[in-house]
């Protein structure tokens, strides 16, 4: 992300601005929401104000922060790694194909790279998050998720729905950084520190937008993930595009993109926040250590 006149910022510089990035990122009460519509089978009873209604009532306000935990612990690492894999794979790329500069081409390459790393990060946390949030939960908590699923399941339990979170986060860094690249080439020049902001707010969110368009029927990952598992038994959802046939032919295109709305409105805005969030932080980074980084 850095302009071919400074120098490359460390990798712990772009670790740390990620980590940063992402705890300033967490909308919790929409991913509830969204994890609950995607649960759902058949025929959706409501939509996101009246899955959100129907929680309160039901369950009470304090619901909807049911499993905030695990986001709470992830958010950091994850951002980290995102940003951080993007840079290193973009370094990766432009020295494997001799380009001087990021291309389109390469921001989409890299941005599906970054999220395929930063999948083996995620799974565990998720897993903890969706089983919490599940109606029918009865956990105390996370530990004791992680406790019950290793009992039941062994270690590689926590791991289950991997697939389908490589998938979901290569399509969607993929069309986030791939959107930003595109997006910050049609803006005019920034003149201003104020500007530079607001270019990279309005490219996030878009990049933010169309990430979330391209990775929606992730649906596939809660029900995975949200299934308890019986020995003997084959999953009614294992894998990521059998599953997508199964709940294509039983529910119908719309239940593809079941939790769209929450969804969008938490990593669009939510995607404008941490580029704005990294590029500032970079900038205080570039700063601090002086030239050749600025």
């Amino acid at each position: 992300m850095a302009s071919e006149q400074k120098k490359a910022l460390p990798f712990a510089a772009n670790f740390a601005a990620g980590a940063i990035a992402g705890v300033s990122e967490i909308l919790h009460s929409t991913h509830l929401v969204k994890t609950r519509m995607q649960l759902a089978t058949g025929k959706s009873q409501h939509g996101l104000v009246g899955t959100f209604k129907s929680i309160v009532k039901e369950e009470g306000a304090g619901r909807l922060y049911r499993g905030l935990v695990p986001p709470l612990l992830l958010e950091a690492p994850k951002r980290a790694v995102k940003f951080a894999a993007n840079d290193f794979w973009g370094r990766t790329y432009l020295e494997l194909t001799g380009e001087s500069k990021m291309t389109q081409q390469l921001s989409i390459l890299t941005g599906c790279s970054a999220g395929a790393t930063e999948s083996f990060v995620v799974v565990p946390f998720e897993l903890v998050k969706i089983k919490l949030q599940d109606k029918t939960s009865t956990y105390k908590g996370p530990m004791d998720v992680v406790k019950q699923v290793i009992r039941k399941e062994g270690l590689l339990g926590l791991y289950a729905g991997m697939e389908s979170t490589f998938w979901r986060h290569l399509y969607w860094n993929g069309g986030y950084f791939g959107c930003i690249f595109q997006v910050r080439s049609l803006l005019p020049k920034a003149e201003t520190q104020q500007a530079t902001l607001l270019n990279n707010f309005i490219s996030g969110s878009i990049g933010g937008f169309a990430g979330t368009l391209l990775n929606t029927p992730c649906v596939v990952k809660s029900r995975i993930q949200g299934a308890t598992r019986v020995p003997g038994v084959k999953p009614k959802y294992n894998w990521t595009y059998p599953a997508l046939v199964t709940i294509f032919r039983e529910e119908g295109p719309g239940a593809l993109y079941k939790g769209f709305v929450p969804k969008v409105l938490r990593l669009a805005p939510g995607g404008g926040v941490l580029l704005l969030v990294v590029e500032f932080t970079l900038g205080v980074f570039r700063k601090a250590l002086g030239p050749p980084y600025i």
